[in-house]
């Protein structure tokens, strides 16, 4: 019961609409350059999809580190900054495996990136709150137990 109290806290709700706007900032972002390398400039959808990454991905660091997560930071910069590269890392080898099935089976990646873009927002979320961005563990004095 307190796990799901604390999750519809007000400073809970605040926070994962920290979230979600840096989210957006990426994938708006993200979005544009794809479009204009797609579109625009006729590249592959591969190479298009990875400059929009790298520049959406490096916005949305700097929003969750500084504003959305930024009472939660109490690890090293490159401790937050390489778990974060790790886990999105993962994330962008599912989100292209996504993004090229949908194209396989003749769905635009314009489409695939509302789809993937859905499914990272649960999977962020819960991998930015409890392992890029963790709480810092309270520490209690209990005294032992003895038998």
């Amino acid at each position: 019961m307190s796990f799901i109290k604390s999750l519809l806290s007000r400073k809970e709700i605040k926070r994962f609409m920290k979230y979600i706007v840096g989210g957006g900032i990426y994938f708006w972002i993200g979005y544009a350059v794809f479009a204009v390398g797609y579109s625009l400039f006729r590249w592959g959808w591969l190479p298009a999809k990875i400059l929009a990454d790298a520049i959406g991905w490096s916005s949305n660091y700097i929003v969750q580190r500084l504003w959305a997560f930024s009472d939660q930071i109490h690890l090293s910069e490159m401790q937050h900054a390489g778990r974060y590269v790790f886990i999105e890392s993962i994330g962008f080898v599912m989100d292209y495996l996504m993004i090229y099935g949908l194209k396989a089976i003749g769905i635009s990646p314009y489409i695939g990136f509302f789809i993937s873009s859905a499914f990272f927002t649960v999977w962020s979320w819960y991998w930015y709150k409890y392992w890029v961005f963790p709480e810092k563990k309270k520490i209690t004095n209990k005294p032992e137990q003895t038998d």
